[in-house]
């Protein structure tokens, strides 16, 4: 396989977890700028955005089931697409669960638990353009363990944040609503160790 076909491959991941990574930054701008008036509008954006990942995707999946030879095991491209896409996804059902359950305002736990999502998502990005070269690259273990960290992160403050949605007076629509955006922020660092714990993996696998 020529070296085009090769890096078509490790590009399409960068892409993809590029547009997570934008999913990611609108989400924020939707927290730090809400009105629910406005979540129809912003629910469609952030569907285009996951929408052009998926095409992205399934583009390189037609590739993958036509190619003789390819880079690294087709099984580990199509499971590290895979949880790319995840990702994404997760961020949309962040926005989703927002708008299903008529949110009126952002409490500040999900900001913080999004600020640790975007910079678990940022290291992805650098992750993946390293992976592009991993039999040389010396980051990746760096930003394998910086994701760790920040998944670690999310859970502390996911705890923390449901502990104070239960505590005091308890209004038990906030409870199921904020207990439900709150688990899809925790699942979105989640998908960002899932991705580094795929690229560590081939790594280990092909060294």
């Amino acid at each position: 396989m020529s070296k085009k076909q090769d890096a078509m491959y490790f590009d399409n991941f960068i892409q993809c977890a590029g547009y997570a990574s934008q999913a990611a930054q609108m989400l924020k701008e939707i927290f730090r700028n809400f009105d629910p008036a406005q979540m129809p509008t912003w629910m469609d954006q952030i569907h285009q955005i996951e929408h052009t990942a998926d095409k992205h995707r399934h583009a390189m999946t037609d590739q993958l089931a036509h190619a003789f030879i390819t880079p690294i095991e087709r099984e580990d491209i199509s499971a590290l697409s895979t949880r790319i896409d995840t990702l994404t996804d997760k961020l949309e059902e962040v926005c989703i669960r927002v708008y299903m359950h008529n949110v009126q305002t952002i409490r500040p736990g999900a900001l913080n638990m999004l600020d640790v999502v975007i910079r678990a998502s940022e290291e992805v990005c650098r992750l993946l353009e390293a992976f592009a070269d991993y039999k040389h690259s010396k980051k990746l273990k760096e930003y394998i363990i910086r994701i760790n960290s920040l998944e670690e992160e999310c859970d502390r403050l996911y705890i923390a944040n449901m502990h104070e949605l239960h505590v005091g007076q308890v209004d038990m629509a906030d409870v199921i609503a904020w207990g439900e955006i709150y688990t899809y922020l925790e699942k979105c660092a989640d998908a960002c160790e899932a991705i580094a714990d795929s690229v560590e993996y081939v790594v280990m696998k092909n060294s």
